[in-house]
């Protein structure tokens, strides 16, 4: 029998990023308001990552606690700051909030090789260099042959996500390469969720409640009017989320 309180585990957590680029109550209120009243199933109790990386240097200062209160008003649950410059560091702090960097998470820097020592005078220096290279392991697509249900939620770490069946309303289906749906897809689809802007979504059926590519989204009220129930591909172009019919 385990004698552990606890275990950690990685995991997946879908997040709205919510970028910021200058605050004042009214304005910002109303439109995350008309936002949020889209789809205000799909934000209810959503988390939310806000970023400051395109914040207008002129927009400060900001009241950081009032925008995070505003932001659970409308039923969103803001998680972290990202990409805060460092003289916001203190009054972010004070929100409780977790403070994420600009960008990708950095890899650990590798460890210096300890200094050779000193050869005698006598001795011809020798120099040794360590490189270390980064390979890329090729991971095969994850195949799923069986309809997701409601409820479900399907990840394919570091690889395509091909889907042999029905996507239902409310399952979720996420990969860090492309996604293939051959059947309807109903539910929410998020392709290149490490950041990959060449990913893209096809399916047979377009009926989605939410699409999203490296973080970019649209929602099925915007779907309806270029796809719908039909063939379709989605994919980032110049910072804007195209749908386009097969």
């Amino acid at each position: 029998m385990n004698q552990l309180s606890f275990q950690l585990k990685g995991s997946v957590v879908t997040a709205i990023v919510l970028e910021l680029y200058r605050y004042s109550r009214a304005q910002f209120g109303e439109d995350l308001g008309a936002k949020v009243r889209q789809a205000p199933m799909f934000f209810h109790q959503t988390p939310v990552v806000i970023s400051l990386e395109k914040l207008e240097s002129d927009a400060l200062p900001i009241d950081f606690v009032e925008l995070i209160s505003l932001c659970r008003e409308f039923g969103l649950r803001p998680m972290a700051f990202k990409g805060a410059p460092p003289e916001l560091g203190d009054a972010l702090e004070a929100t409780g909030l977790v403070l994420i960097p600009a960008g990708q998470a950095g890899r650990a820097a590798m460890p210096e090789p300890p200094a050779a020592p000193v050869a005698a005078a006598s001795e011809p220096e020798v120099v040794v260099r360590t490189v270390v290279e980064e390979k890329l392991v090729h991971r095969p697509s994850k195949i799923i042959t069986r309809p997701i249900r409601s409820g479900q939620q399907v990840y394919a770490e570091g690889c395509d996500l091909i889907v042999m069946a029905p996507v239902s309303e409310g399952a979720e289906i996420l990969a860090d390469g492309h996604i293939h749906v051959y059947g309807a897809l109903r539910g929410r689809a998020l392709a290149g969720v490490r950041g990959d802007v060449q990913a893209r979504i096809f399916c047979q059926s377009l009926e989605a409640e939410l699409v999203s590519v490296a973080g970019n989204f649209k929602l099925s009220d915007s779907l309806q009017e270029l796809a719908w129930k039909a063939p379709a591909q989605v994919y980032l172009q110049d910072d804007t989320l195209h749908v386009a019919a097969l």
